[in-house]
């Protein structure tokens, strides 16, 4: 017998998670099936700053907030913003007192997954595919050929999400910009230099479409964005299973650029990950659809530039939740009124993150603008 969950939630990233948490905080159970074999199946990314008016509303909502106080990385909302000669134009230290802490991504998932009864999340279950079965209903495959049916059914599955086709036919698009990750462990002992440069929160070092973006992690190591304004083909034309030539053609395109920055992908540990960036177009909605909806990535994938990709993934869950606990007995009046709240913030939030990629990626001294930006009174941290 094919079995049946009330609400199902495909993806256990951030979304997901604070979905079915705030729903649990209000006595309401959900399933969540997810493609990993297991919490720990893979890293879950570096740093993320936290906003005030977003993810921290979430956390208070999936009362989480005192537990994710105690995760804040001392020192994480400090900035640096450097040009290509290592020039220092913008500097500010973490005094403690900005709202927008730095928080590991893998810790904060743990938290969500913490919070929830053991169960909850089906691991190693990769769906295929979805489709209607009538009054709302859909069912799901999975990899493995079982398939479940579910009254409401959750896209929090990223920027490929298999359940977007039953309410939407776009598709991520590439955004013009490249990056390449690399890693310096144990920094203050293995490259005191770069972690001198980088210093204690997020650092730019920007010029002519291409720069590097990077952070300290709470384990002493720097993780750098290497990002460069290209066509898609250039990451295709580097052989990334030799790290000695990946480096050499990454470092191809900072010629000139001072030895300090060149020598964080020179001296970079490990193997280079390459990582096209793809985004939704800015004003992606939907007509709604019976019994389906989606969250963070699934239903608004924009380049990272303004910070909001986390922060909008949990705000979507509790806010959905939410709707369901308010309309209890009327899923399509619920699905109704996240989704005009979700189309209006994410409409807002893709277009200043579109405009903050042109900001740093552009031609014309984006060093000076980032900082105008900065200084002249908007968001600090906007961008990482």
């Amino acid at each position: 017998m094919t079995p049946h969950h009330p609400i199902a939630i495909v993806g256990a990233g951030l979304a997901g998670l604070t979905l079915a948490r705030v729903l649990r905080v209000h006595g309401i159970d959900a399933v969540i099936h997810d493609l990993d074999a297991s919490r720990h199946a893979r890293a879950q990314g570096g740093m993320l700053d936290i906003h005030a008016e977003s993810g921290q509303v979430a956390l208070r909502a999936a009362g989480l907030h005192e537990q994710f106080r105690a995760i804040v990385h001392p020192g994480g909302q400090a900035s640096r913003v450097l040009d290509e000669h290592g020039v220092v134009h913008w500097e500010e230290t973490d005094d403690g007192t900005g709202d927008r802490p730095e928080v590991d991504r893998g810790q904060l998932r743990d938290l969500l997954l913490d919070s929830l009864p053991d169960g909850t999340v089906h691991w190693g279950q990769k769906v295929t595919g979805a489709r209607p079965v009538g009054a709302g209903r859909h069912e799901v495959t999975l990899a493995d050929g079982s398939a479940f049916t579910t009254d409401l059914l959750v896209g929090a599955d990223g920027a490929w999400s298999r359940v977007r086709p039953l309410v939407s036919a776009a598709r991520p698009a590439y955004t013009g910009v490249s990056f390449v990750e690399v890693d310096l462990l144990d920094a203050d002992t293995r490259h005191p230099g770069s972690a001198a440069l980088i210093g204690g929160g997020m650092f730019f070092a920007l010029g002519g479409g291409r720069g590097f973006l990077a952070h300290r992690e709470i384990d002493g190591s720097l993780h750098v964005y290497v990002a460069v304004r290209t066509g898609q083909e250039w990451l295709d034309s580097i052989d990334f299973s030799d790290t000695e030539t990946a480096k050499s053609a990454v470092l191809a395109q900072f010629a000139g650029w001072h030895e300090d920055l060149r020598t964080l992908v020179a001296d970079a540990d490990g193997p280079l990950v390459p990582r096209k960036i793809h985004a939704l177009p800015v004003d992606h909605r939907w007509d709604r659809v019976p019994g389906v909806t989606l969250l963070g990535d699934a239903a608004h994938l924009m380049s990272p530039f303004a910070g909001e990709g986390a922060n909008l993934a949990m705000l979507d869950g509790a806010e959905l939740a939410q709707a369901i606990v308010t309309h209890r007995d009327d899923t399509e009046r619920a699905l109704a009124t996240y989704e005009e709240a979700l189309f209006r913030r994410s409409a807002e939030k893709a277009a200043e993150s579109a405009a903050s990629l042109e900001l740093c990626f552009g031609r014309d001294n984006p060093v000076s603008a980032l900082v105008q930006m900065w200084s002249g009174g908007s968001s600090e941290g906007e961008l990482t």
